[in-house]
């Protein structure tokens, strides 16, 4: 299926989610590298996500989302070497990331010089990083090749993710450049954890198991 009758200029892509048809993904890279905002499957809902790079489209997730200035942003990376380029991993973060990615963790860590400096928190100058467990998620990251930048599809004054493809089409479809469908992905958002201290913290209790961190 290609595009959706229905959701003028925008793109609805049904792509499926164990076999992946390339020819999508690498449609839908070409839309986050040409400036458009995107809402795709993760292994925890459906995220927001655009490209690194672009300012503008950062400030439409912002008033989409109705983020303030002081939100954490996410890196979405297709794995833990990509990960290593944007965020300072010392040793113990290492063993804990190899041990969980991928997965429905983000970990807030330390940026590099590669991250864009309004992506870091303005004081703490820290990203936050995740590699999804996710196959649409991870064809995406490989046909783009390079992080996307991706905060979950919460809608302000709700605590859990968007689930439904349509639903999130009527919603925000004229807000979008496209909407994948992926199926269902799992209803919860990821667990948070802080790496970017010599205190392992739990910032965020969601999908990911924390006993360990706790």
């Amino acid at each position: 299926m290609d595009a959706a009758p229905g959701c003028g200029m925008n793109d609805f892509l049904t792509i499926h989610p164990e076999n992946p048809q390339s020819r999508f993904l690498n449609q839908a890279a070409e839309i986050v590298r040409s400036g458009g905002i995107i809402a795709y499957p993760t292994d925890s809902g459906y995220a927001l996500g655009c490209h690194i790079g672009d300012k503008n489209a950062l400030e439409r997730i912002r008033s989409i989302r109705k983020l303030d200035a002081k939100h954490n942003f996410t890196l979405v990376c297709r794995d833990l070497s990509e990960l290593a380029v944007y965020a300072k991993v010392d040793n113990v973060a290492y063993r804990i990331l190899r041990s969980h990615t991928p997965g429905p963790y983000t970990f807030v860590l330390q940026a590099s010089s590669e991250v864009p400096r309004r992506l870091k928190h303005p004081k703490r100058k820290t990203i936050g990083i995740r590699v999804p467990d996710n196959l649409i998620a991870q064809g995406l990251l490989t046909a783009l090749d390079e992080p996307l930048m991706s905060v979950t599809l919460i809608m302000p004054g709700e605590s859990l993710p968007l689930l439904d493809p349509y639903e999130i089409r009527d919603l925000l479809g004229h807000q979008l450049e496209l909407v994948i469908d992926g199926g269902f992905c799992g209803m919860d958002p990821t667990s948070v954890v802080d790496l970017s201290t010599e205190v392992v913290e739990v910032l965020r209790e969601g999908a990911g198991c924390v006993d360990e961190f706790q």
